[in-house]
């Protein structure tokens, strides 16, 4: 599967945007319909844990819907984390660069998805794929204005 690569230039200094990144646990502020958690202690470091859970919101913040368990395989602040999605239907490497650009930064964020179900869940993602992609710009732009706005 070919790799799903999207990017934004961002009005904050890398540090900055480095910082709102990996404030796991308040990705929900940028990211759409998505809460994360740390799971078994600190997650700003290698081999931290984190659950996301994207879909339907509930009160006090949290989604019910896919649950994408993650592992923290590459952290080099303020340049560049990786995670291994680890769950059942989301697998694979994610991988958020930040590349400076004097006081501002440019995000790249690349998923590496490996799908599960073979030829179904090729199908599955030709049908969900524009709408992941719009939902990843629609996070990236939310992103964009709250690491500014820090």
């Amino acid at each position: 599967m070919p790799d799903l690569v999207e990017r934004i230039e961002v009005d904050a200094p890398p540090e900055r945007v480095w910082d709102v990144l990996t404030d796991w646990e308040r990705q929900g502020e940028w990211m759409l319909a998505t809460d994360v958690e740390t799971v078994g202690g600190p997650a700003q470091q290698l081999h931290g844990r984190l659950a996301a859970r994207t879909g339907l919101p509930l009160p006090g913040g949290r989604h019910v819907g896919i649950l994408d368990t993650m592992i923290i395989t590459a952290w080099d602040p303020p340049r560049l984390v990786e995670v291994q999605h680890t769950g059942r239907l989301v697998r694979g490497p994610g991988i958020f660069r930040i590349e400076p650009r004097g006081q501002h930064a440019t995000l790249v964020w690349t998923e590496r998805l490996h799908l599960p179900y073979g030829y179904l869940g090729e199908l599955g993602w030709f049908l969900v794929r524009p709408f992941a992609l719009w939902g990843i710009r629609r996070s990236l732009r939310r992103f964009a204005a709250v690491a500014a706005g820090r």
